[in-house]
């Protein structure tokens, strides 16, 4: 992280109806120089997501009006690729593989220290800022990075941060293998992520790029990794 990074602060949208946990996050990242709103239900919360204003959202998955996990899919499926932190008091596998596949980059679990959710919050963002790269493309498929979107045939794919970190990565490589441990880097970097997360991250994007065409772009190498094809 250079200094100006760790000097900017971030536009951070709280989605959290405890106010207690609110007003501590609030006050935290205030303090460290960010610029922060906050919504106390998942309803008022999807209308502040949709706005566009932030850099990140933390995002609590046991909200009044509508749940986290609803809200990150709509969210996801109005094709904004925000990055999203989930909170939650359940710490148990299903649960966080169920927020990566809804959309979710990242994920914690209550309680937490402050110190560590603005050091997630600034990789989420650093991570997923675009890269001023030229687009790339492998047999039918494209990316453009600056615009996060992805074209296969006729099909406009819109991505998270975290499935373009993905994408990027196997494209570059194509057709090598990408080990698990590089994949692993490229979403979190030193910050989290285990294998079976990694693997619910590559079931959704596999989805997104694959569903509906007859070749498998996205192989799987059992054990290792996955490479990117042209040609299934």
């Amino acid at each position: 992280m250079t200094n100006r990074d760790n000097a900017r602060g971030l536009r951070v949208l709280v989605i959290e109806d405890q106010h207690d946990i609110a007003a501590n996050i609030w006050d935290f990242l205030e303090r460290r120089g960010h610029v922060v709103d906050h919504a106390a239900d998942g309803e008022t919360g999807l209308r502040c997501a949709l706005r566009g204003w932030a850099d990140v959202i933390v995002l609590d998955l046991g909200l009044p009006r509508l749940d986290g996990l609803e809200l990150c899919h709509q969210l996801r499926a109005s094709g904004r690729g925000v990055p999203v932190l989930m909170l939650t008091a359940r710490d148990t596998l299903s649960d966080k593989l169920t927020g990566f596949a809804e959309g979710a980059d990242d994920y914690m679990v209550k309680p937490f220290e402050l110190k560590e959710l603005e050091a997630r919050i600034r990789a989420l963002h650093r991570r997923g800022r675009p890269v001023p790269e030229a687009p790339l493309q492998v047999g039918d498929l494209r990316y453009d990075p600056t615009s996060m979107l992805a074209t296969r045939g006729e099909r406009v794919i819109a991505l998270t941060r975290s499935q373009s970190q993905a994408l990027m990565l196997l494209m570059r490589e194509a057709p090598a293998l990408v080990t698990h441990e590089a994949m692993r880097q490229a979403i979190w970097g030193d910050e989290g992520g285990d294998l079976a997360a990694l693997h619910t991250h590559i079931y959704t994007l596999r989805a997104l790029i694959d569903r509906g065409f007859d070749t498998a772009m996205i192989q799987t190498v059992h054990g290792l990794g996955y490479r990117l094809a042209s040609h299934g």
